[in-house]
């Protein structure tokens, strides 16, 4: 069953959640405030059994709670008839089979690079996507210490504010804007992002090696590593999958390839990253790169490769262009074994 909603319903959608991903942030700075405030001494204790003062690792684990909590308050108080799902929730549950419907659902991780938020590392966000028949048609990602916003709805473009959002909004792509080419010998020149992720088994064809392999073939000379070599300009791995989208959706990273992902990693940067002009399809190389069909991603699929926005060329149109660079990760990256459990 297809479901429709007005372009005014829409709206209020995207208004409600680009105020509420503003308003979650606050509570994951505020959780920095309490951390930093007990490294200088100052009197910021919070009792645990009567006592005990909470750790720094207490505290974000509680404040990941609390922002998602939070979300969730929102959003059913605001709009009751849609369904919900949360990096916190789900993970809480007895299954991960779960597949997103076609019925009108929010999306959310409450903080996204959890490991730099417990190291005062500032690539962490909020992440809050509205999806309608599978389809993400709201993102919003908040950067709360660099008090900047990505966010886009369908049909409308994808966006930068810096500070409030009526003060500062700049059309994306911003670091490539108007869309540049592609590199003609791409991936060489290109900014090339990815995760080291949560498997971290140091087993021969695991997951790991197959990802440190697929790393060194990007990064190596041309002609190296059995003419697999692609020269990047360099890698970049910001500890956040949907900081790595939205910056791919800025310009400022060119190929992001990772494997893994849930939904709620991924929701809000496919709807920025497609809104600005990129391209997003699945991380796993096809048994003939050269010439099988490029699809766009499925959310859930735990695998994905996306291409900045291309500008058109005196020899290809910029899609032509984000398709060529989509192949030639493909020669070059190994495949990723992350199914499903249950699927």
């Amino acid at each position: 069953m297809a479901f429709s909603l007005s372009d005014a319903e829409l709206q209020e959608i995207y208004s409600f959640a680009l105020d509420l991903g503003r308003r979650a942030g606050r509570i994951l700075m505020d959780g920095v405030e309490r951390r930093t405030g007990e490294a200088s001494g100052r009197d910021e204790k919070r009792d645990v059994a009567g006592e005990e003062k909470m750790n720094a690792v207490d505290i974000v684990t509680q404040t990941d709670l609390d922002v998602e909590a939070f979300v969730l308050k929102e959003i059913t108080e605001r709009f009751p008839s849609h369904k919900f799902i949360g990096e916190e929730t789900y993970s809480s549950g007895s299954s991960r089979e779960y597949l997103i419907t076609d019925e009108p659902t929010w999306c959310v991780d409450p903080l996204d690079g959890t490991v730099n938020y417990t190291h005062l590392f500032p690539m962490f966000c909020v992440s809050i996507a509205f999806i309608l028949n599978g389809i993400p048609v709201v993102g919003i990602i908040y950067q709360p210490v660099l008090d900047t916003t990505y966010s886009a709805l369908v049909g409308y473009g994808a966006w930068q504010d810096d500070g409030h959002h009526t003060k500062s909004r700049k059309s994306l792509p911003l670091v490539n804007n108007p869309k540049q080419v592609l590199p003609p010998n791409a991936p060489k020149g290109c900014i090339f992002s990815c995760e080291w992720g949560k498997d971290r088994r140091d087993t021969e064809g695991g997951n790991m090696w197959r990802k440190v392999n697929s790393f060194v073939n990007m990064a190596a000379e041309i002609g190296g590593r059995g003419g697999k070599g692609g020269m990047v300009h360099g890698v970049r791995s910001l500890g956040s999958a949907t900081l790595d989208l939205a910056y791919v959706a800025a310009g400022s990273f060119d190929i992001w390839w990772e494997g893994g992902c849930w939904e709620w990693d991924v929701a809000a940067g496919i709807c920025i990253l497609r809104e600005a002009g990129g391209l997003i399809t699945t991380a796993h190389p096809p048994p003939n790169p050269e010439t099988d069909p490029i699809e766009e991603v499925r959310l859930g699929s735990r695998l994905y490769l996306a291409i900045r926005p291309a500008g058109d060329s005196d020899t290809e149109t910029g899609q032509q262009a984000q398709e060529r660079v989509v192949r030639e990760t493909w020669k070059r990256v190994q495949k990723l074994d992350y199914s499903r459990p249950g699927a």
